[in-house]
């Protein structure tokens, strides 16, 4: 009769099974993999397979056994920093989505919301479209490959029983959230400002010549320019999420 100590078990099933709740958390968090599209079978099933695949650079890793409060330790830690990279990515995406709702309030179209049945609230048009283009760029980029990249290589930096309280100190989740704001005002800041020169230049009209009916020309007037604008910077979109998306897969691979 074949017996299996639990040391035994522990040596097999270590390696793969802590990278696996690595994975699995950030396909819970990150953007596209945790779209309601993505089946949790499937989710499932694709971090058992990376957690596998990942295995021949992963050697030397700690075996931490799976009973007392050891393993429930490295549990939170492997689940931690999972979300955590996971929201990392999201703000990526969150950035252009505040871009976009920028952009709206400058054109008037902030009034034209819709239902966004990815994140269950209501979002503007532009900043729909936005977050629709930056799916686009992340697919195209293979942003999900270096999130999967990021995921092996984490970690090096990370390593199984590592105190998450140290890593959040070295990630530093609130920096990313400073970067945020301040990417998506770069973004919109052309728009802006070329706004703000339509609007500049209704209000002197309006000044000069208080007969016309400034209101019925000018929502025309910013609209038709504000998508004139967003057609002539969206193909330079590429340029500030590459840089943001490279800074945070940055924070989780070791150098």
């Amino acid at each position: 009769m074949i017996t299996l100590t639990e040391a035994q078990l522990s040596a097999w099933l270590s390696p793969v099974l802590w990278p696996f709740f690595r994975v699995l958390a950030v396909f819970t968090a990150a953007p596209v993999f945790s779209m309601r599209s993505f089946p949790m079978r499937s989710k499932v099933g694709l971090a058992l397979l990376v957690a596998l695949c990942a295995q021949a650079s992963l050697s030397g890793q700690p075996q931490v056994s799976f009973t007392g409060p050891l393993g429930l330790e490295t549990l939170v830690q492997q689940v931690g920093i999972g979300l955590a990279l996971g929201f990392a990515v999201r703000v990526v995406f969150s950035s252009m989505e505040l871009a976009g709702e920028l952009i709206g309030l400058q054109m008037g179209l902030n009034f034209a919301t819709f239902f966004d049945p990815t994140s269950n609230t209501q979002a503007s048009a532009v900043s729909l479209f936005f977050g629709h283009m930056t799916v686009l760029l992340f697919i195209v980029m293979n942003g999900h490959l270096l999130v999967l990249m990021a995921v092996v290589r984490s970690f090096d930096a990370y390593p199984v029983g590592a105190s998450l309280m140290v890593m959040l100190g070295k990630v530093r989740l609130f920096d990313i959230g400073t970067d945020l704001f301040a990417s998506a005002l770069w973004i919109a800041l052309p728009m802006i400002a070329v706004l703000l020169l339509i609007n500049l230049t209704l209000g002197i009209i309006s000044r000069v010549a208080p007969q016309m009916n400034i209101y019925a020309i000018g929502f025309p007037v910013t609209l038709t320019v504000g998508l004139l604008g967003i057609a002539v910077t969206l193909p330079m979109l590429d340029h500030p999420f590459a840089a943001l998306f490279a800074r945070t897969i940055d924070l989780f691979v070791a150098h």
